[in-house]
């Protein structure tokens, strides 16, 4: 499944092309595709055929990118925004004249807000949703406040240029439970700490628990506990805020190398909106390792059955938490 990494590839591979575009049509290819939308295929495609979106945003694995309506939150019942997530394998292409695949479920066609060196305007583009597990989804969803009053998500370079656009202070009612990612600026340490010093679940489970910290999957729950010498295991109420102070430094090292690398890819299932790999799987440390040296101390990297999954570690480097005797 993509995590905060790759969907903020994409988030920031689509933020030029679609702020202020204007969306001219919409072919819902597979109504699978719409499994969060309250509407059918038809409803969607009126819905947002003619609007102009102002951004692309996102918080954890969610990216949306909010409407026209977001400059007046107070002028409708609330602003909205196209929502979409991307599921096991879903992707999010840009191009002119690409091929139809068998994956293709929405397609998009938008006219950027682009000129080009002789002012005159750049051609439609079309936004494609692939998925082949189908698991993926987009929709219209109403946004609704920030319950800390901060900017809802990461919005790249549109931070700067809009620092005081209304929908930045607007999260759409899909996303409202999902927690900030440690990226945010708005994410809370302390928070975390608080809440994670009260749970009796091992330290990989809070990782992944999307209400207490978003954006984190196996891959880099794996490589940030290695980083941080932490047994999966390891339970939230027995860390110190310096050790869980720690591992938010990890968390935010690997997810910052992952996206200098573009993400992580290990199939043709995750690409960018160019439809290109990342390649952070070349500098894993223990995700997908086993049986390899660890790099820091040489022993081997053990691969252990973890929540229908697997989890990776170093036996030397993460030792197992001894089991207390009554």
């Amino acid at each position: 499944m993509p995590e905060l990494p790759e969907v903020e590839v994409v988030r920031a591979g689509l933020e030029p092309a679609v702020s202020g575009a204007r969306v001219l049509g919409v072919d819902v290819v597979d109504a699978r595709a719409l499994t969060r939308h309250v509407g059918d295929a038809r409803d969607f495609a009126e819905r947002l055929t003619g609007r102009t979106i102002r951004a692309a945003v996102r918080r954890g694995k969610f990216l949306w990118m909010p409407l026209d309506d977001a400059d007046d939150p107070a002028a409708s019942a609330g602003p909205e925004a196209l929502v979409a997530h991307l599921g096991m394998s879903g992707q999010i292409l840009l191009g002119r004249g690409r091929a139809a695949g068998r994956h293709r479920r929405i397609v998009l066609v938008v006219q950027p807000d682009w000129t080009d060196a002789a002012g005159v305007r750049e051609e439609p583009v079309e936004l494609e949703f692939v998925d082949q597990r189908t698991f993926g989804s987009m929709a219209i969803d109403r946004m609704v406040p920030t319950a800390d009053g901060a900017p809802a998500g990461s919005a790249g370079l549109i931070d700067v240029e809009q620092p005081d656009a209304p929908w930045r202070w607007f999260v759409p009612g899909q996303v409202e439970h999902i927690a900030r990612d440690p990226l945010d600026p708005a994410f809370d340490d302390e928070r975390f700490v608080m809440l994670a010093r009260k749970r009796s679940s091992g330290i990989k489970r809070l990782l992944l628990d999307q209400g207490l910290v978003s954006g984190i999957g196996n891959i880099y729950a794996d490589e940030s506990l290695w980083a941080a010498k932490l047994h999966h295991d390891r339970l939230g109420a027995r860390l110190s805020r310096a050790t869980l102070l720690l591992l938010l430094d990890e968390v935010r090292a690997v997810l910052r190398r992952a996206l200098e690398d573009g993400g992580t890819s290990f199939d043709a299932q995750y690409v960018n909106v160019n439809g290109q790999s990342g390649f952070f799987s070349q500098r894993l440390a223990v995700y997908g390792q086993q049986g390899k040296p660890c790099p820091r101390c040489g022993a081997t990297i053990v691969r252990e059955s973890f929540m229908n999954r697997s989890s990776h570690r170093c036996p030397v480097c993460q030792p197992a938490p001894r089991v207390r005797r009554a």
